[in-house]
């Protein structure tokens, strides 16, 4: 098998019916073989696609599905939940191609969006990273894939509502960056990790996903590492998937159909969203604004979480 150009790094718990329908759509998807004459050709028998599942000890008979419906499927299986970034990152250590796809298992990629974005990238070297437009099942846009970073102005606006009010002012839609418009490519800050291709050397520069966040946020601080490390971040403005946003933590209302986590899941999904947003603060702001921000940031930030996690534990 010749090596391959592409690696799908897709983390699974215990979403199995929508991991299912993942492979499905990432199976159907793999790169074309290039021959010598550099003509594409459609026998997928030696494909250039890589596809790395690993399990964060699901128990609803995730690993058994991929075992014996996707047999050439790399299955890894940890022992415990040990969090998305040292789940990605072990993806990493066994993933041979030039470049990487983190996916999310409760995505559903669209006919040739994995050649389409492979290919952007290849024709602009000097992007790093790529978040393609991503739709929710309702066939909105996930407002998550086309970000800026979440500095005090910016987080203090979103969750004001300001944005929601004035979605194409510069002032106050920092957050999403949605005055940029959605329908052609361009650069960002960031994107989402449900969709997030980048080149492994890129990987190797910056680092691999920081194992201090256990779920939200280490995409945005990827994102900003790679940022700052002088590569670009852009949005690919045809749509390539559905995200099916929320199966693996049970926390937006959208998602509770897919997947009704016990309760103590959610409460600790929530108090890792909060904590992330302590972590990549402290990581990248707290140096550059003065300590009186960073008390408020901090004391908002403490708020917020008292307030989802008691949210959590009423429902």
């Amino acid at each position: 098998m010749p090596k391959p150009e592409l690696s799908v790094i897709i983390l699974s718990y215990n979403t199995k019916e929508l991991l299912r329908q993942c492979l499905e759509s990432v199976t159907s998807n793999q790169l074309p073989v290039t021959s010598k004459s550099k003509k594409p050709t459609t026998d997928y028998r030696s494909p250039i696609t890589e596809i790395i599942v690993v399990d964060n000890a699901s128990k609803d008979g995730s690993p058994e599905m991929v075992e014996k419906e996707f047999p050439r499927v790399v299955l890894v299986c940890n022992k415990e939940n040990i969090g998305y970034s040292a789940g990605n990152n072990v993806g990493i250590k066994i993933a041979k191609g030039d470049f990487l796809l983190f996916l999310n298992s409760d995505t559903k990629v669209y006919k040739n969006a994995l050649a389409e974005a492979v290919s952007f990238m290849k024709e602009n070297p000097r992007i790093g990273a790529l978040s393609a437009k991503t739709l929710l099942p309702s066939g909105k846009m996930d407002p998550d894939c086309h970000r800026g970073f979440p500095h005090p102005w910016a987080s203090l606006t979103y969750f004001l509502g300001l944005e929601k009010m004035f979605p194409k002012s510069r002032l106050f839609g920092q957050y999403h960056k949605s005055y940029l418009g959605f329908d052609e490519n361009h650069e960002i800050d960031a994107g989402a990790g449900a969709f997030m291709l980048v080149r492994k050397e890129v990987v190797e520069k910056v680092g691999t996903w920081d194992e201090q966040y256990f779920f939200y946020g280490e995409d945005l601080d990827f994102f900003y590492r790679i940022k700052n490390a002088g590569f670009k971040v852009y949005f690919f403005a045809k749509p390539l998937l559905t995200h099916y946003k929320g199966a693996s933590s049970g926390l937006r209302k959208e998602s509770k159909k897919i997947n009704r986590n016990p309760r103590e899941n959610r409460i600790k999904v929530a108090q890792a969203s909060v904590k992330a947003m302590e972590i990549f603060y402290r990581k990248f702001y707290k140096n550059l604004y003065p300590a009186w921000v960073t008390s408020l940031v901090l004391g908002g930030i403490k708020l917020k979480g008292s307030l989802r996690v008691l949210k959590h534990r009423l429902t």
